[in-house]
């Protein structure tokens, strides 16, 4: 029986050594479990430090220790391309500590999946940006990188296998519909990402993330605007003329509004940043829109912004 044990103990240790060996992340894969052990020490400092004779806090002179908690859990999901040549490339800059770049999650091409970091823990994906009023998104999101060099289309395997990790994610933390977005609309004036091609709209139609209405496609006239008229209805208008005031009835155009707020109101409601109108104009269509994506919102553009900004009240 002895003899058993310890041919079973070889095995299972030989079989460790090789799966180690095989795995080229072996080194900083223990780099990330040391840093996992530093960070549990740090939350296992009970009671907390005493801040000093210095502090002006008066901190009572025993420490009492609640039995009513949890981790925090992400809130957010931002989707992001790598912009980078290969999944292979972008797994060896997510391991590099010189980069100071990581995400929960990378999924390649052909639709393998790498978790690369427990959901629970911070990532720095996001950096600088804001959507409502968050301008703290590494700290409440999840970060999915998806292998694309920003311009190509992104592959089916890729696309079925973010929607089941998406489900997951949802189901598993309760993430709004509404919180799935691209990490061009939190910082639109720095990034472009997921690129126009991605299929915003068929994620919407799983659930994750809102889309517009069908927008039937009519002429409308606008106020301040020569546009083509819809109807015409007698209307009175009244003229001043030298102390005196002539009534004429004409026929005018019916005035109906495409937006029933500005742009800046509309944009900002559903979470844009606008502090830089032009650029979350263009990540709004990025977004939304995926053509033409510039600073202009025409017509239809201001249709879809009036459909869109009710859905996120």
């Amino acid at each position: 029986m002895k003899r058993i044990k310890s041919v079973f103990t070889i095995v299972a240790t030989a079989c460790m050594v090789l799966s180690c060996a095989s795995n080229p992340y072996a080194p900083t894969n223990r780099v990330h479990k040391k840093h996992t052990k530093e960070l549990i020490k740090e939350l296992e400092i009970l009671p907390p430090p005493n801040p000093g004779m210095g502090s002006s806090l008066k901190y009572a002179e025993d420490w009492v220790g609640t039995t009513n908690f949890n981790l925090r859990k992400p809130n957010i999901v931002i989707i992001h391309h790598t912009a980078q040549d290969s999944v292979g490339q972008t797994l060896k800059t997510f391991t590099l500590e010189r980069t100071q770049v990581s995400a929960h999650y990378v999924i390649g091409e052909n639709g393998k999946i790498y978790h690369m970091l427990n959901d629970l823990y911070r990532a720095w994906h996001g950096g600088t940006g804001q959507w409502g009023s968050n301008t703290d998104l590494n700290s409440s999101s999840i970060g999915i990188e998806l292998d694309n060099n920003g311009s190509d289309d992104f592959s089916p395997l890729q696309i079925q296998s973010l929607l089941e990790l998406l489900k997951d994610l949802k189901e598993k933390y309760k993430i709004p519909t509404a919180n799935f977005i691209g990490h061009s609309d939190i910082a639109p004036t720095r990034k472009n990402d997921p690129n126009k091609t991605f299929p915003w709209k068929e994620l919407a139609k799983e659930g994750f993330g809102l889309w517009y209405d069908e927008i039937p496609e009519e002429k409308v006239h606008v106020l301040g605007e020569s546009k083509t008229l819809t109807t015409e209805i007698p209307q009175e208008i009244r003229t001043e003329v030298n102390d005196s005031v002539i009534v004429a009835k004409i026929k005018a155009p019916i005035s109906t509004p495409i937006l029933d707020v500005t742009p800046k109101v509309a944009l900002k409601i559903i979470g844009f940043d606008v502090s830089d109108m032009p650029a979350a104009i263009k990540a709004f269509k990025l977004h939304f829109i995926q053509a033409e994506v510039n600073s202009t919102l025409t017509d239809h553009d201001l249709k879809v912004l009036n459909n869109l900004y009710k859905k996120y009240l």
